[in-house]
């Protein structure tokens, strides 16, 4: 079998402007960025908002391993077999970040007869969104120092005067707005600012700070969680970047930034429109982490394909306990579009890893006898496959478990694994998936049962609501969410709590950081664990977005590069084409 690459390059592709009406776009709704890929303006929105919606299906997944499971894949081929069964789709994906491309993940475009094309224009900058929201965040870190310095150097009575502008005050020991850059580069997690010759402070004033990435970044969430322009300059000039040396919260609306920040992030607001290697419309828009932010392309996206195509086939990061969970609480609470469906995928080797029977760490060896019979291991994985399906059921939403196929899969396990998912109390539908090797033709049988789903009455319903206090969310997100027997703050988390609920922060939805690789936040920890306790060490408040982050365990907001990293691949060959992208 070809590369994923030569796979995309060997594809004949219709020119955008086809992809585009295609869709149901009109001519001054999109604008092209070359051959293959468009900018489509919020005028679809304004246009389209009295259409119906139609169905949105949510792809997610057992607890993830060093493996993959072929989540992307899985969305991009359920939309092919949809469109193989004469259905009107599309597709929505979240931007790939350069940190996971160059780290360890390689491209995020799917695989095999199941990818976004072309695969290396998606993975390697596109349209630069992911640059612009880096730009507009280190904006408001400039003005941050710029107005610590003027403000200081000759004292704030003195700044007034000649400025004409209020003193903000900032304590420059609470600054909680750190600088993004969309590498992973761990040397840069905590950093010096502000360093001068001796006797001088042309440079600033010397204060700790540090780097996250620009997936972490709160614009990044904020971008995908607005609804038009004017929303994401709202949300923008709530963001709380620092606090004055009285503890009142400074915002990028004091630092009157937030302007300029939203000029910044203008034409990032548009959805790029793109499509698979089968010519189903795909709109590309955001990108947040979901072991650190909420995970889910924009709502954006979600909008214009789900008034223009029956089917909407979008995922959520990692598995249900991520992506899905924070698209039930966090995004489908800022919008009216709620789920109608969850796609749950799975894989032989992957609930095999699930079972704890396997010692399974980045960067080792996999052993051989995974890939083989083993349904002592299989069984017990299984468990895991049935947290995330009850998961699923926990917010009303009907699913469908694609077991997604791959070559050395044996015959007998697979029709085992059906068999079970079948037996099970609860109504859950399964169907064999080939979308990599066989692009939409191997997915006909996924897309049947999904249509047979999205046909059934959704009963919806979030795990909480605003009017709880952020304790009791965090309680309901571990406790009823993920089965923890309690929740533990740190000294530092309650402190943060403290404040954030006397600046009237209380309504704001939770958003747990954590590892992606078990249901606890012990990445160790496999199968379908319960009774354990989430330590919650940190609250960061992300008041523009809307939710109030909750970092847990070890799981850092800057990645590290890894000691083979994936850059090591990549090159030009003699024409000027790129390799060594997967």
């Amino acid at each position: 079998m070809l590369s994923d690459i030569d796979i995309c390059r060997t594809t004949s592709l219709s020119a955008i402007s086809d992809i585009a009406k295609q869709a149901g776009l009109l001519d001054h709704e999109y604008h092209p960025q070359g051959f293959h890929k468009a900018k489509v303006t919020l005028d679809a929105v304004s246009r389209l908002k009295d259409n119906r919606d139609g169905k949105l299906i949510v792809v997610t997944a057992i607890t993830p391993t060093p493996l993959g499971e072929g989540k992307t894949v899985t969305t991009i081929g359920l939309s092919q077999g949809l469109k193989k069964l004469n259905k009107s789709v599309m597709a929505c994906i979240r931007q790939p970040s350069m940190g996971p491309i160059f780290g360890v993940k390689g491209g995020a475009a799917g695989g095999g007869y199941s990818q976004v094309a072309p695969m290396e224009e998606l993975n390697l900058h596109l349209t630069g969104d992911i640059h612009a929201v880096t730009a507009a965040h280190n904006l408001a870190a400039a003005a941050i120092d710029a107005r610590i310095y003027h403000e200081q150097r000759q004292g704030f009575e003195a700044f007034e005067s000649r400025t004409g502008l209020k003193a903000l005050k900032i304590d420059s020991k609470n600054v909680v707005w750190k600088r993004v850059v969309d590498h992973n580069d761990r040397a840069l997690r905590m950093v010096t600012v502000g360093q001068n010759e001796v006797n001088k402070t042309i440079n600033g004033y010397e204060r700790q700070d540090g780097f996250d990435i620009s997936a972490a970044s709160e614009l990044m969430a904020i971008l995908a969680l607005s609804k038009d322009l004017k929303d994401l300059r709202t949300r923008i000039g709530k963001i709380v970047v620092a606090y004055s040396i009285d503890g009142t919260p400074v915002t990028t609306e004091d630092l009157q930034v937030a302007g300029a920040m939203a000029v910044s992030m203008k034409e990032a607001i548009e959805p790029t429109l793109m499509q698979t290697l089968e010519g189903v419309p795909t709109l590309i828009h955001a990108g947040p982490f979901a072991n650190i932010a909420h995970g889910n392309s924009s709502i954006i996206a979600d909008s214009i394909a789900t008034k223009l195509s029956d089917f909407t086939v979008t995922e959520g990061g990692f598995g249900s306990d991520m992506g899905f969970e924070k698209a039930c609480n966090i995004k489908a609470s800022a919008t009216d579009k709620k789920p109608d469906c969850a796609v749950i995928v799975a894989t032989l080797r992957g609930l095999k890893a699930n079972s704890g029977l396997y010692d399974l760490k980045p960067g080792t060896p996999i052993p051989d006898s995974i890939y083989g019979e083993d349904t002592a291991a299989l069984e017990a994985g299984f468990e895991n496959l049935k947290w995330h399906i009850n998961n699923v059921a926990k917010y009303g939403v009907p699913a469908v478990v694609a077991i997604n196929r791959f070559p050395q899969d044996s015959e007998q396990e697979l029709a085992l694994l059906q068999e079970w998912v079948e037996a099970l109390d609860i109504n859950c539908r399964v169907a064999l998936s080939e979308g990599f090797a066989k692009g939409g033709e191997g997915t006909v049988a996924l897309a049947e049962k999904v249509i047979e789903a999205c046909a059934t009455d959704a009963n919806f319903k979030p795990l909480y609501t605003a009017e709880q206090s952020i304790e009791e969310k965090l309680m309901t997100v571990c406790e009823v969410g993920y089965g923890a027997a309690r929740v533990t703050l740190s000294y530092q988390a309650q402190q943060q709590l403290e404040i954030y609920k006397k600046h009237g922060f209380n309504s704001l939805a939770v958003c747990l950081a954590k590892t992606p690789l078990s249901i606890t936040t012990d990445g160790s920890v496999k199968g379908a664990p319960t009774g354990f306790d989430v330590v919650i060490r940190e609250l960061r408040l992300c008041a523009g977005a809307g939710f109030i982050y909750a970092l847990c365990g070890n799981v850092m907001t800057m990645p590290g590069l890894p000691d083979k990293p994936a850059f090591m691949s990549l090159d030009l060959d003699d024409e000027g084409n790129i390799v060594g992208l997967s």
